[in-house]
């Protein structure tokens, strides 16, 4: 536990400007942002005496290790920069809304030649126009099917579209009149389009233009005799009339305004979104967070706002925001959305009518969905904490693991030798910290070996990075330059090639980031270290951290048959009860590596599979690869081609030809595939590896 006195700022020395600051720990990873109209009162807050924080507070402070601040012009600034530094630090001590679920979206990609209408979840695109969020899924393709009888917008993917493109015959829905079937040409582009912008516009809430277009077409083809043509607008109109229904209308003067209701207690607070567009309930989702700073409703209000609006922009931003209470500073906050909308927007409590009566609606939503939050969660959160507690006791550790990492190798018979590193922090899986690597120490299958080499390459990283943030001396003398991360040669068999060899893929073993408080891959020390496997690899695990001079980081192993827990230098195994919470959260977490494990293994191997002669002809391109198999329709048949016919192929020049012929011939072909039902040999003719 830090004293807050060790960092706390110079007197004089924070200046009182608005502006927003940040609090590091130990290990330079930002734990909290927050902003001030003036930093010098609110900073000095944070140093009074502890018994006079809040425990929330107490906390945050005593596990902070230094507190930074940048001063910006106006206080929509620092909104925007809080906003901004909440997103890309993650902090652990912010209040940070977790979606109960992915809402989906209902989508048109205007972006695209001809837009297409689906339903997407997920981080909005650009160019896509977006409405809801709804419930559930079904729930959109049930007004899309409504709405496709008016407005028939393609819905296919970009493969069927291609492919009744290049057939000449659209799909079903071009049949049977729910789809324009622009891959067709029955439509052009520009005319899909407007089709498509129609659409667009009835879902915003500008539907009585077209009902009553709709009914004057009717009157006018029965007034015509045209009676069928008639039946079909009667019909069309009904369609649109029972789209509308779904959502009933709730305000009467068709208000473009997002309703937000907080319910909270000590520890949580639940938050209930509902979108009115056009007088009717358009969207709702829901939001829960863990009261993790003192915080009360206004600022539990801001956060959400901050949530909502911070990646919005235009119409996605409502002319009206109904909030239980109002921000802190509520004209900083009003004039943030403004600038997002690109008009005046209203931030107000609703105090009478409707409104008043819709907000006591959300109200209950927000208060249903916090009992059933807790109801849900009670259990879990008493059972994390006692399976830490256990695995604190059984292996003797001073304090609960809250963070653990476990690895695990993978391989198929000693080929594509790979292992993976995941992160369970507080008893729950850290997704975003996991890794994996490649074994580059030695050709083969031993994993000892293996093993050893990637804790050593993991740990070496750590103090490497501990190093250039300088929380450990560096040493002089006979100790080499880059510290203890190279304290000598590994012992056992000399491996063929560096421990710490950067990987050849990003996504593996990479250098940590610059120092600017975001997640590092390496820069944080698990209290744990589990191992798939028995004393052999745990042994191997607690080796390497010792070649590196850790010895305040634990270690086990937890073997497969028995279930049983290894320890370094014990001969015999700790054995925790079957019904033990505790060996269930070791079993979880070795089970995970296990997995995100054998996943990598497969794709490489997958990926070595699919590999083909043609990659190792010099100067030849993926596009002429392309078409020479789309020329000769297989590697077998390219194979059996002579030089003169390769040349044929457009962008094949005669030494690119020799060279083809060349790879090909010093190649094998692979043994046929054989149907393993009827016996027969299946021919290659799909263009795949040879």
């Amino acid at each position: 536990m830090a004293d807050p006195s060790s960092y706390r700022p110079k007197p004089g020395q924070i200046p009182d400007s608005p502006g927003v600051y940040k609090f590091r720990d130990e290990h330079r990873r930002v734990i909290y942002v927050g902003k001030a109209k003036n930093l010098r009162q609110r900073v000095a807050n944070y140093f009074q005496d502890l018994a006079g924080l809040h425990p929330r507070t107490r906390t945050m402070v005593t596990t902070a290790a230094s507190v930074e601040w940048t001063v910006v012009s106006t206080e929509v600034e620092a909104l925007q920069l809080e906003y901004s530094w909440i997103k890309e630090f993650d902090p652990r001590f912010n209040v940070k809304y977790r979606d109960d679920k992915s809402y989906p979206y209902l989508a048109v990609t205007l972006n695209e030649e001809f837009p297409r209408v689906q339903v997407m979840r997920g981080a909005k695109k650009k160019g896509v126009r977006y409405f809801g969020p709804y419930g559930h899924a079904w729930a959109i393709r049930e007004t899309v099917d409504l709405m496709l009888r008016v407005f028939p917008v393609r819905t296919c993917s970009a493969g069927v579209f291609k492919n009744a493109a290049r057939t000449g015959r659209p799909c079903l829905l071009g049949y049977i009149g729910k789809c324009s079937a622009p891959c067709v040409g029955r439509v052009t582009p520009e005319e899909h389009r407007d089709l498509a912008e129609d659409f667009c516009d009835f879902m915003a809430g500008r539907t009585g233009t077209y009902i009553r277009r709709l009914e004057k077409d009717m009157m006018q083809a029965a007034e015509e005799m045209e009676y069928e043509r008639a039946a079909r607008l009667r019909d069309d109109a009904e369609a649109l009339k029972r789209a509308m229904e779904k959502s009933a209308v709730v305000l009467a003067d068709a208000t473009d305004a997002d309703l937000i209701a907080v319910a909270e207690d000590e520890l949580e607070a639940a938050l209930q979104i509902f979108h009115v567009r056009g007088g009717r309930v358009r969207g709702q989702r829901g939001w829960v967070t863990d009261k993790v700073e003192a915080v009360d409703t206004s600022g539990l209000v801001e956060h959400a706002l901050q949530q909502l609006y911070g990646e919005e922009r235009g119409d996605a931003v409502p002319k009206e925001v109904l909030v239980p209470a109002l921000p802190e500073d509520t004209e900083a906050v009003s004039q943030w959305l403004a600038e997002r909308r690109g008009s005046q927007v209203s931030l107000r409590i609703p105090q009478r009518g409707d409104k008043k009566d819709l907000m006591a609606t959300v109200q209950r939503n927000a208060q249903q969905a916090l009992g059933l939050h807790k109801t849900k969660r009670a259990s879990d959160l008493t059972t994390r904490s006692r399976a830490l507690e256990e695995i604190a006791e059984a292996l003797g550790l001073d304090t609960a693991p809250l963070r653990i990492e476990c690895y695990d190798i993978s391989h198929l018979q000693g080929d594509d030798v790979v292992a993976s590193m995941v992160v369970f922090e507080d008893g729950l899986a850290r997704k975003s910290e996991y890794r994996r690597f490649q074994i580059k120490g030695f050709e083969g299958q031993d994993d000892v070996r293996s093993m050893h080499e990637v804790i050593g390459r993991r740990f070496k990283r750590y103090l490497q990075e501990k190093e250039r943030t300088g929380e450990w001396e560096e040493q002089t003398g006979d100790t080499p330059a880059d510290g203890p991360a190279a304290t000598g040669p590994v012992p056992g068999p000399a491996p063929t090639g560096p421990v710490a060899a950067p990987a050849t893929d990003p996504a593996e073993d990479a250098e940590p980031r610059e120092d600017d408080g975001r997640p590092k891959r390496f820069a944080y020390p698990p209290q744990l270290v589990v191992v798939d496997g028995g004393q052999p690899q745990v042994a191997a695990a607690r080796r390497a951290l010792d070649e590196l001079g850790i010895d305040d980081i634990a270690v086990c192993g937890l073997a497969k048959r028995l279930e049983e827990v290894w320890l370094p230098d014990d001969d015999d195994p700790v054995v925790l009860p079957r019904s033990s919470e505790g060996l269930y959260l070791l079993q979880r977490v070795r089970d995970e590596a296990h997995r995100f494990a054998i996943t990598y293994q497969r794709a490489k191997r997958a990926k070595r599979i699919r590999t083909s002669p043609l990659d190792d002809v010099s100067g030849l391109g993926e596009t002429r690869k392309q078409a020479l198999i789309k020329h000769f329709g297989s590697v077998k048949k390219l194979r059996q081609a002579t030089i003169d016919e390769i040349c044929e192929v457009p962008g094949i020049g005669r030494r690119t030809a020799e060279s083809v012929a060349a790879a090909l011939a010093s190649t094998a072909p692979a043994a046929p595939a054989v149907n393993t039902a009827t016996g027969e040999i299946i021919e290659e003719d799909d263009g795949g590896s040879s």
